[in-house]
């Protein structure tokens, strides 16, 4: 026994990179069979042979894992932070493995689709240990965020053009690289009916794209490698700060953590609401019913517009669902705030809480702290409050006469506006049908595009900031004033030629684009076009019914316009040409005529 347990030290304390290099590459080959298992084999008999090798795979994962759990454990002799993942992914293994062979009350979790996500979760916790695998190389932080996009955007489309994705014909390349752009840049814009052409895996992949593509894939990682490798490195917190925007070193890891706890709350409160808002006449299980909400709740909060429902949220089942539509817009407003605006409110709210404890509970004294809602976050929230009750009025007023009147009360009417209104900046949602809506409507919802929601969100546009600094700097070159001022703070004169940058930028990206649909695509009109390239760009996803239709040349320029309008073509020059030499000298001041 005590020669057994000294091979485990030995091996636990000296070779454990071999043990966890050897798991990844079971739990890879484990995965590609899987994948090709519900993916991309249709032979019946064929199917029944993958499908015991997947079942005998996923026993011998849940076996190793178990080992090297419990044989970590034992070395070291107490529970390190390491070890969690290792306990959480075993106890999973576990009850499935019970669920299996025992059934009772656990017989939702005998069901296939669990075992596939067990081997999917193996999977990315072996890559995670592994994925902190920068530290041997130097990326700038930038480029590496925009590779990250194109890799998830070629394995999406890989995935995506497996035979068992659709149920009629397989996608073409062209047709699954447009939908896994659209999906990984939150687009929503789509060149077949997600919710009749793809197969529960289908829209599965869909839905991780979204996911992932939402909150960005380094984010992902991140945490990921976090969770499952027990830490950090210095070089990966410095990486991380710089992508995550973090200037404290200190608080990468808080601030990594918060976004992805944040995330899962409200998609998980929201996946509940949407639960409760529907019908189950409409579905022929509760598993379709959870599925349909968990969705959603991810393509809401994700700002993505890609829905399941046959002709989208016009369908008669939900257009007058106004629940369902309150629950939705719940979801896409709170993500369109940004993740530090919402974790800010959490802060004050929190801070609200403990004074209240403190003063009236036990009588005592509390040190209030300084600036708990930051001046970010209030101008955010100011912004964002004006365009919601500006867009909102506005639609009621132009549509109440025309589309609105499908609905047949006020309360439908203002539940619609706020639904259209708030879905145009950058959800991509709509329940009217928009070759319907007045054109005056229709300008009003590319201008909505166009500006998009906060920054730090997961909506698209060049932000409400962006468009709020430049009105605010034209007003004050009109009296005369040589800074902008709002809170008793002066703007930074670097935020002002970011953003007059990022406004020109967009123009001249939305023009290129619209100009090259109109080469590619001479015969559709012009305003569905004009349409399309905001929509793209903005990462919006709303469109005049033109996208099935589009030649293979504008949808490439569709996809490169959605990457671009995603990652930000500021970003995009800063990484290619960002000029990292100090000068040592400046240059005489001189004015230009206007």
């Amino acid at each position: 026994m005590d020669s057994f347990f000294s091979f485990l030290k030995f091996i636990f304390r000296y070779h454990n990179k071999v043990v966890d290099q050897v798991l990844f590459y079971i739990s890879l080959i484990c995965t590609i069979t899987m994948v090709l298992h519900v993916g991309y084999i249709t032979d019946p008999e064929l199917a029944r042979y993958t499908e015991t090798t997947v079942v005998f795979m996923y026993y011998g994962l849940f076996l190793f894992e178990a080992i090297r759990t419990i044989s970590s454990i034992l070395v070291a002799r107490r529970i390190n932070v390491s070890h969690y993942s290792g306990v959480v992914v075993t106890a999973y293994f576990l009850l499935i493995t019970l669920a299996r062979f025992t059934g009772g009350f656990l017989e939702n979790f005998a069901k296939d689709e669990w075992l596939y996500l067990g081997i999917f979760i193996m999977f990315i916790s072996e890559l995670s240990r592994s994925s902190l695998f920068f530290d041997n190389f130097y990326f700038n932080p930038t480029i590496l965020f925009v590779v990250s996009f194109l890799g998830l955007i070629v394995l999406g489309s890989f995935l995506l053009m497996l035979p068992r994705t659709t149920i009629e014909a397989p996608l073409s390349f062209v047709d699954a690289f447009f939908m896994a752009t659209s999906a990984v840049c939150i687009t929503g814009l789509t060149v077949t009916d997600i919710s009749t052409n793809f197969s529960v895996f289908g829209q599965s992949v869909i839905m991780a794209l979204i996911q992932i593509g939402g909150l960005g894939i380094m984010t992902f990682t991140g945490f990921f490698g976090y969770f499952f490798s027990g830490g950090f490195s210095f070089k990966n917190q410095l990486m991380f700060g710089e992508i995550l925007g973090e200037d404290k070193l200190n608080s990468v890891i808080s601030t990594l953590l918060t976004i992805i706890f944040i995330t899962f709350l409200f998609e998980f409160i929201g996946g509940i609401l949407i639960f409760f808002s529907l019908d189950p006449k409409l579905f022929e299980s509760i598993g379709e019913q959870i599925f349909f909400s968990a969705f959603h709740a991810i393509s809401g909060f994700c700002n993505s517009g890609f829905t399941i429902i046959k002709d989208g949220v016009t369908n008669e089942n939900y257009r007058f669902n106004y629940n369902f539509q309150l629950a939705v817009s719940s979801m896409f407003i709170l993500g369109s705030l940004g993740f530090g605006t919402i974790f800010n409110f959490y802060t004050l709210v929190k801070e609200k809480i403990i004074s209240f404890w403190c003063k009236v509970i036990q009588k005592g004294n509390y040190r209030h702290k300084p600036m708990v809602f930051s001046f970010n976050s209030r101008f955010i929230v100011l912004c964002n409050i004006v365009v919601i009750i500006l867009a909102t009025i506005s639609f009621f007023f132009l549509e109440r006469n025309h589309t609105l009147m499908e609905d047949k009360s006020t309360y439908g009417q203002w539940v619609s506006s706020i639904f259209m209104a708030n879905s145009s900046r950058s959800a991509g949602f709509n329940s009217v049908d928009l070759n319907f809506v007045n054109i005056p409507t229709l300008i009003m919802i590319v201008t909505l595009m166009w500006i998009g929601v906060s920054p730090g969100s997961t909506g698209g546009g060049v932000k409400v900031t962006t468009v709020a600094i430049s009105l605010m700097n034209i007003v004050a070159l009109a009296k005369g004033k040589e800074s902008i001022e709002i809170y008793k703070r002066k703007i930074a004169s670097e935020s002002v030629n970011k953003a007059f940058a990022i406004i020109l930028l967009s123009i001249l990206t939305i023009s290129l684009s619209f100009i090259l649909l109109n080469f590619s695509d001479p015969n559709q009109d012009m305003m569905s076009l004009l349409f399309e390239s905001v929509s793209a760009y903005t990462t919006c996803g709303l469109s005049l019914g033109i996208t099935p239709s589009l030649s293979s040349t504008s949808k490439i320029i569709l996809m490169v316009t959605m990457f671009v309008g995603r990652v930000g073509m500021l970003t995009l020059l800063v990484a290619f040409i960002k000029n990292t030499k100090n000068k040592s000298y400046i240059y005489p001041t001189e004015k230009i005529l206007f």
